[in-house]
């Protein structure tokens, strides 16, 4: 038995880099945000891990999986589906709780049954894998339903850390656009989740959707042979879940206003219309679950105009755990106000006025850095967008736009799948030519990762 004591719970820190410099009358001022946690529990310390009761994170996670009709086609998807369903089965630590959803029309309880979670040891892991045999395919794709139940199944433990896995192949097409978004406002704030496609039959912006709404990963497995490994790596990274519902929370003074917050590392993604009000001038941007990781934000303040050599504080940044939230047994934070868990972060953005044109004119490299991985995803979705719409000339401009930025900042994981859609004649320049035939796989994987982003070179 593993000793969970405060050595093992996530240590929080925030770091601001911005150029607080603004010419007469400026207004606007952008910050990158680093938010950092230290000393929790890290993948590989975690995974098969056991403890003692209370003693560890509190978690539950709902693993869905697509038995569609169409995950017959071929016959072995829906094997690859069951043993990579198991992988992840087996890599649940010890007292986690868990269920399997099986995906169609309709949802149903796989394993364990009987609207509860099973707790994981060696028995049920071996009977949830019993119980995968009888996954077969058929019937329609009602994402909707399955996430609804998962967040049934994860709302009847009590877990501070709830976590979905979702699967599917094929488009979402036995209930209506308003109803899966529904169900994802619903389930928002309750569960995070991590959607994968399989096979290039499914709908990139459903998948990405879900993620993006749930605050998890969306990708891509191609090949359903790969899928075991992908369900591994999602299953250790839950695992390394520390902490559960952190949000950014930024105060301003009066007359300040946030313009935008977007997280822009270790992927793109826009925050600004998930505020919630949390008092007098401030507002909480919700992160998700954490471990030992970090992720960069940019925030865009717009300030009062004031006169040169005067200086004010822009925002105040900190990182809580809203009442609403939920309550993270296994964060260091002290309760605060109203049942507000303070996590003792906090970083200060800044604007001073000045007549020097240097100071004021110069652009942070972290912000120019992230204002260009932003820039890429958006080049990248719409010059995707355009080609299938059939306007070759503008796809071939945003698609070169997005070769240049790539190559710019390093982004090499980026400029290789570009690579795969275009011919790059110059990168520098962005001067490329359009592939006339373009694997549908390679196409959908830029598409999907087109939000990943490289950090700032120190």
């Amino acid at each position: 038995m593993a000793n969970f004591s405060k050595s093992n719970v996530p240590q929080f820190s925030v770091d601001v880099y911005q150029n607080e410099y603004l010419p007469d009358g400026g207004r606007e001022v952008n910050a990158i945000v680093t938010v950092t946690s230290t000393g929790g529990g890290t993948v590989g310390s975690v995974v098969g891990t056991s403890y003692a009761p209370g003693q560890g994170p509190a978690a539950g996670v709902a693993i869905m999986v697509d038995c569609s009709g169409s995950m017959d086609y071929p016959p072995t998807k829906m094997r690859n589906a069951r043993d990579a369903t198991a992988a992840a089965i087996d890599t649940l630590r010890d007292g986690t709780h868990f269920a399997v959803i099986g995906g169609t029309h309709v949802a149903k309880e796989v394993y364990p049954g009987g609207g509860r979670l099973a707790v994981a040891d060696r028995t049920t892991r071996d009977q949830a894998k019993q119980a995968l045999r009888r996954l077969s395919a058929g019937g329609g794709t009602a994402i909707g339903t399955w996430l609804r139940l998962a967040d049934r199944l994860l709302s009847s433990a009590d877990v501070a850390i709830r976590h979905g896995i979702l699967l599917t192949d094929g488009r979402n097409e036995h209930e209506s656009p308003e109803d899966l978004r529904a169900a994802l406002d619903s389930c928002a704030g309750r569960f995070t989740c991590d959607a994968r496609g399989v096979g290039t039959d499914w709908e990139v912006k459903e998948v990405t959707g879900i993620a993006s709404a749930l605050l998890g990963t969306a990708d891509i497995v191609a090949d359903p042979t790969n899928l075991a490994a992908d369900f591994t790596r999602m299953m250790e990274t839950a695992m390394g879940k520390e902490v559960a519902d952190v949000a950014l929370r930024l105060w301003t003074p009066v007359g300040t206003t946030i313009k935008f917050v977007k997280q822009v590392a270790p992927r793109v993604e826009e925050l600004t219309g998930r505020r919630t009000e949390a008092g007098p001038r401030a507002g909480d941007y919700p992160t998700g679950s954490w471990g030992d990781e970090s992720r960069d934000y940019h925030v865009c303040v717009e300030v009062p105009t004031a006169g040169l050599g005067q200086e004010m504080l822009a925002a105040r940044v900190s990182l809580v755990i809203p009442q609403s939230g939920g309550t993270s047994r296994s964060s260091a934070a002290e309760s605060g106000g109203g049942g507000v868990q303070n996590l003792g972060a906090q970083g200060l953005i800044r604007a001073v006025w000045t007549d020097d044109m240097v100071a004021s004119t110069s652009i942070n490299p972290q912000v120019a850095h992230y204002t260009g991985q932003a820039e890429l995803a958006q080049a990248i979705q719409q010059g995707l967008d355009l080609r299938k719409a059939g306007d070759m000339d503008g796809a071939t401009a945003k698609l070169g736009r997005a070769v240049q930025l790539a190559s710019a900042s390093g982004n090499a994981d980026t400029a290789k799948l570009l690579a795969k859609v275009v011919d790059v004649v110059d990168a520098a320049t962005g001067t490329v030519r359009l592939k006339a035939k373009v694997a549908e796989a390679d196409e959908m994987t830029l598409e999907t990762r087109s939000t990943k982003t490289v950090r700032v070179k120190k």
